[in-house]
């Protein structure tokens, strides 16, 4: 088979994938609830347990208080990612705040919290 028409079914085939995908809904960034939030907790730290869980407006974020201390899950496409607030630096932005960890998995996550969110996040945090 020639190179052009090989290259023209390998490119058509992923934008295919791809446009379908995004009209299934596929490619929306998770929202989270208070109890989607402990589930997905749980699901990367199966022996905390949780005290607390304050939920973003924007329903992407969630912080969590466990006996281990505070912990952060958020939305990464379809699923989440969580890691404990430690050994973490807190920027706070104008519309965006940006947590940067210590840890090349999750180097940092921008968060898009209220004022009112970030006063209670931050003390929250600040325990950790």
């Amino acid at each position: 088979m020639p190179l052009h028409i090989l290259l023209i079914l390998v490119i058509g085939g992923i934008a295919s994938v791809t446009l379908l995908l995004h009209l299934m809904g596929k490619s929306r960034l998770l929202t989270l609830d208070v109890s989607d939030a402990k589930a997905a907790w749980l699901r990367h730290f199966p022996d905390d347990r949780v005290q607390d869980i304050l939920v973003s407006d924007d329903r992407h974020s969630a912080l969590v208080i466990t006996e281990r201390g505070p912990g952060l899950l958020w939305s990464f496409g379809a699923d989440t990612v969580a890691r404990h607030l430690h050994n973490f630096t807190y920027v706070d932005g104008e519309t965006r705040q940006t947590i940067r960890f210590a840890d090349y998995g999750a180097p940092r996550v921008r968060l898009c919290l209220t004022a009112d969110e970030r006063r209670v996040w931050q003390d929250l945090m600040r325990g950790a």
